[in-house]
């Protein structure tokens, strides 16, 4: 577990890849925020969390990456389930705070998919 990082992961680094390459500019993990979001658009009061399917319990069926645990899961379920608790908690919070929340799954960020242009949506053009 002490090898599991919380941030510079494939899918986070590849979203802002393709973010940056779109134009817009962002701060990296603002600690005054709840959640630490993956990526802060101040100017425009959004932030974009990218959540490991795993981790973060992706809820759609679809999803080849998010499963349960087929072992020792006294440990596993209770702790999956504080992240989902956790996570909606967050979005609830930064909703509040007037923010915009996009949440990209870590099976969404793959090639052909049409993840720039929900991006550009969210975000908004320039």
């Amino acid at each position: 577990m002490r090898a599991i990082r919380s941030k510079g992961m494939k899918p986070e680094l590849a979203v802002r890849r393709l973010v940056h390459a779109m134009g817009y500019r962002y701060r990296l993990h603002r600690h005054e925020l709840p959640g630490r979001p993956d990526m802060v658009f101040p100017s425009r009061r959004k932030v974009v969390f990218v959540h490991g399917c795993f981790w973060h319990q992706h809820a759609d069926p679809a999803c080849k990456v998010a499963h349960r645990p087929k072992s020792n899961l006294d440990y596993w379920l209770p702790k999956l389930e504080r992240n989902v608790a956790r996570d909606a908690g967050h979005r609830t919070r930064l909703a509040e705070l007037g923010w915009g929340v996009l949440v990209i799954w870590e099976c969404e960020v793959s090639p052909g998919d049409d993840l720039a242009q929900h991006i550009r949506d969210f975000l908004g053009h320039e």
